[in-house]
């Protein structure tokens, strides 16, 4: 109900009568509801433009794949990769996917794990947000034979002649009858293949030597990276460093 002028005059005059306790008890009273979803709208925004401020722009995206990287190596691998390229360390980074499990002979208690990291590496590469794998023989092997790694061989110039010394080759699937043999529609399971150079061994590089790594350490780069000339620069830093 609408408030007259002479009762709008009452009210004020109360409410400056009052003691400051009993006026913050009337405020509350009366206008909690507003005051605490004006506190929640201010809290939202607050986060938000912290979040616009302090977000950084990904330089490179790496993945970890059947990899652990200690603290120390991992520094080595993104923070000081981007000071040697010039990068703004409170604007960009290295966007990083850790602990990615990739097998086909993973037991039942890694089999939902497993799955979940190819699904998480599928979806990174059609979204074009991974870039270059750090990655174990079994991982390399995966992930070339589905053709998800670049032909280093159809790089520029560019690419340091002494880091194609540590080109690898590797198999990938040129088509597979699986599902039909499985299907009972081939009477043989028929897997045609070719070898790409597409990995870089970095097992024997300075940076990876007393890593504490049990088993060859390759590098790959993913075929439809939009980065393609830092994920070059990524690799050539990797053979540099430490020389």
């Amino acid at each position: 109900m609408k408030l007259s002028e002479k009762e709008k005059a009452a009210h004020r005059a109360a409410f400056r009568s009052m003691s400051l306790q009993e006026k913050l008890e009337h405020i509350f009273t009366y206008y909690k509801w507003p005051i605490l979803l004006g506190l929640v709208a201010l809290v939202i925004l607050g986060s938000t433009v912290q979040r616009q401020l302090t977000k950084k722009e990904p330089v490179l995206y790496l993945g970890y794949a059947n990899v652990e990287v200690g603290e120390d190596l991992e520094q080595r691998l993104t923070g000081d990769f981007l000071r040697v390229i010039g990068a703004d360390m409170r604007r960009q980074e290295v966007a990083l996917y850790r602990g990615l499990y990739l097998s086909d002979d993973a037991d039942v208690l890694n089999h939902e794990y497993a799955y979940a990291s190819q699904i998480k590496v599928m979806g990174a590469v059609n979204a074009k947000t991974l870039d270059v794998v750090l990655m174990n023989r079994e991982a390399y092997d995966l992930l070339s034979a589905r053709g998800y790694l670049l032909e280093l061989t159809a790089l520029p110039d560019e690419f340091g002649p002494a880091l194609r010394g540590c080109i690898t080759s590797n198999a990938v699937i040129l088509s597979d009858n699986a599902i039909e043999w499985q299907l009972g529609e081939a009477e043989t399971h028929e897997v045609v293949t070719e070898s790409v150079e597409n990995g870089i061994a970095l097992s024997s590089l300075p940076l990876f030597e007393g890593a504490g790594f049990d088993e060859p350490i390759y590098l790959g780069i993913i075929v439809n990276s939009p980065r393609l000339n830092e994920a070059m620069q990524y690799a050539e830093y990797l053979f540099s460093s430490g020389l």
